[in-house]
């Protein structure tokens, strides 16, 4: 049986807990969850927002495609991603990655795979509103993002 991968991009707020709830439900073959939030800063009160686009359709293609892999090299039981775009307050989620498996290693391993290859591969754009009411530029990418992806291929 294939593992279930949910991948949502949504402009609405999501609940920690009851994503897995669902992840879990029924499940007695499970005996690790690993979850990541990622929440908005406000980068030392400079931040009033941020913006975040995405293209639609590649990017919940390219997070199931991710995901995909994570359940296929870490023997996963389960994942979901969850993925926000439009404004973010400092303090919202931004987002979510659960990763389900049999032993802990494997579900400490496939979150951080999904969330390091989400930064780098995902198409999403970020940018900033400050809190003097002006707009920031967009973020760029950062170095160390992707050195955390490439970690994965060594």
């Amino acid at each position: 049986m294939r593992a279930p991968v949910t991948v949502r991009v949504q402009r609405e707020d999501f609940d920690l807990n009851s994503e897995v709830a669902k992840l879990s439900a029924g499940r007695a073959d499970i005996g690790a969850i690993t979850t990541f939030s990622g929440l908005c800063r406000d980068e030392a009160g400079t931040l009033a927002a941020l913006e975040l686009e995405h293209y639609p359709g590649m990017a919940e293609a390219e997070i199931e495609r991710i995901c995909q892999e994570a359940v296929e090299r870490f023997s996963l039981q389960a994942a979901t991603a969850i993925h926000r775009y439009g404004k973010i307050l400092p303090g919202e989620n931004i987002v979510l990655v659960v990763a389900a498996s049999r032993h802990r290693q494997a579900a400490f391993d496939g979150a951080n795979f999904i969330m390091d290859f989400l930064k780098t591969s995902a198409p999403f754009w970020k940018k900033e509103h400050l809190g003097d009411g002006t707009t920031g530029g967009w973020v760029s990418a950062k170095d160390a993002d992707d050195t955390a992806r490439d970690r994965w291929s060594k």
